[in-house]
């Protein structure tokens, strides 16, 4: 279901079948790249099961981007083909006209606009004809990295890889034909899809919603009886604050799925108050989709403080099956603490027209260097402590950001926290809090630390506090801390990677 619209799965076969055979009679052949500029509607979903058919490799398009970032994504991937959104139109437009490989077939979405073909006429005047012949190692996606470390980069996503963690996710979440996922998060990241591909590999149904909206997600829980949704920590927060939540039935919803970043554990224990233990915590990443997974029976809400159970509760979880997982030092050995090292069939194949960095995405083993630093405990679970770039190096000392959140987020008074080091002529580094304030809350600079000092080594603790009303975030809810160190750092500083 999309705005309204309704197809089987009967029907949404036919039109991925037509969307394919109409490009292919265009000139797009299997190999070649297509582009989609789309906020989530049923035809973006279209374009992904279109290229799952073998028909071409997808390129799906952050509408969120600049201009400038647009054309150079376009330039790096060259599509033949680009299918766009009418209110994006004018973005379309703006691509430069020297472009190494601008698409020669522009397709829009919804009302005709100048110099395209129309989507439903583009369909309506196509036969389904036969799938091309596919095998597990040719390229399904091209999805852009976030850029929050660097330019963006095209990671390749196999058939086959998709196909693994679309699998991993349906078993290890025990997702049936009868689920309803909700779909709210932005298609153009690999989240969104991954979630809807693991339903629809078990034949179940999508609620598809083209933005987040709070009291648009307990209507459609409540009207179409979702079982399933998909949500960045930000996102469940909302919805466990915002008033209209008990005026829902949203009795239906039997799992909700969080990624991108943890859920601090008071946020956890209270989502699960609001909807009970249906939450399920997915760590992965555009480079390896299906990671690990920390399920509702896991969760020791009423652990003591800790105590490992009480622990757990921040982790992310323990592997999927068919996925393995090493912590290694900066010289690859194995280690207590380092960084965490992936290999699946579920990795992607690495980035496009980019050796260099393929390279240096993995080992000679073939394990997939994640950039996430964590430790694994004695039970088998992940706990991840910080982004390799991340970590605060304060005289002498590394510092983990997500430890010091924690710490923050303890207080009764702390809505949101992200923490970054700051330039310090002593220390090299210094810690310093953005901390967003629950809105009664009567707390300074001064008591924060205070707090902090408390709970974890006092070097650890903030020398600086920012109280801000937001934090800044990326599309997928992750605070956006290349944004926050800006301000800090120089342009060609370390830190702005």
């Amino acid at each position: 279901m999309n705005e309204g619209r309704n197809w089987t799965h009967a029907e949404h076969l036919a039109r991925m079948r037509r969307l394919r055979a109409a490009l292919a009679a265009k000139g797009v052949r299997p190999g070649d790249r297509v582009g989609v500029l789309s906020q989530n509607r049923a035809e973006m979903l279209e374009a992904y099961g279109a290229a799952e058919l073998g028909g071409f490799i997808l390129v799906p398009l952050n509408w969120r981007l600049a201009a400038p970032e647009l054309a150079a994504i376009v330039a790096d991937a060259g599509p033949a083909a680009l299918l766009f959104e009418d209110g994006y139109a004018a973005a379309v437009a703006a691509l430069p006209a020297r472009l190494p490989a601008r698409p020669s077939l522009l397709v829009s979405i919804g009302a005709v606009q100048p110099g395209a073909v129309d989507y439903e006429a583009l369909l309506a005047g196509a036969e389904e004809g036969e799938d091309p012949a596919s095998a597990p190692e040719d390229p399904a996606f091209i999805i852009y990295t976030s850029g929050t470390t660097g330019t963006p980069k095209g990671a390749v996503l196999a058939q086959g890889a998709m196909l693994h963690s679309a699998r991993a996710i349906a078993c290890e979440a025990g997702l049936r034909p009868t689920d309803r996922v909700l779909v709210t998060m932005p298609l153009f990241h690999v989240g969104a899809k991954i979630e809807w591909l693991s339903v629809q590999y078990m034949g179940g149904s999508c609620v598809l919603l083209p933005r987040f909206d709070p009291e648009a997600v307990f209507r459609a829980i409540e009207e179409e009886r979702a079982t399933a949704a998909h949500l960045a920590p930000v996102m469940v927060k909302t919805l466990v604050e915002h008033p209209a939540r008990e005026h829902h039935d949203l009795s239906s919803l039997k799992r909700i799925h969080y990624g991108s970043a943890p859920v601090p554990v008071r946020e956890l224990r209270r989502a699960v108050a609001a909807f009970g233990p249906i939450f399920h915590q997915l760590y992965g990443m555009t480079e390896h989709v299906a990671s690990s997974i920390l399920l509702p029976f896991q969760q020791e809400l009423d652990a003591p403080e800790g105590s490992g159970e009480a622990a757990r509760l921040a982790s992310a979880g323990q592997p999927y099956h068919g996925t393995e997982l090493r912590i290694v030092d900066d010289a690859g050995d194995d280690a207590e603490e380092g960084e965490v090292l992936l290999r699946s069939p579920g990795a992607m194949s690495g980035y496009w027209r980019n050796p260099a960095q393929t390279e240096a995405a993995f080992t000679p083993g073939g394990w997939l260097r994640t950039g996430d630093i964590g430790r694994i405990d004695a039970d088998g679970y992940l706990h991840l402590l910080d982004r390799k770039k991340d970590v605060i190096v304060s005289g002498g000392e590394n510092v983990h950001s997500r430890e010091v959140e924690e710490a923050c987020l303890s207080h009764a008074g702390v809505a949101e926290c992200a923490v970054i080091g700051v330039p310090d002529e002593r220390w090299g580094e210094a810690v310093m809090a953005y901390v967003v304030l629950c809105p009664t809350a009567a707390l300074d600079a001064a008591g924060l630390i205070e707090h902090v000092r408390a709970r974890i080594a006092s070097y650890k603790k903030p020398r600086h506090v920012e109280f801000v009303p937001h934090l800044p975030r990326l599309p997928h809810g992750k605070v956006d801390k290349k944004a926050l160190r800006r301000a800090h750092w120089p342009e060609t500083g370390k830190r702005i990677i």
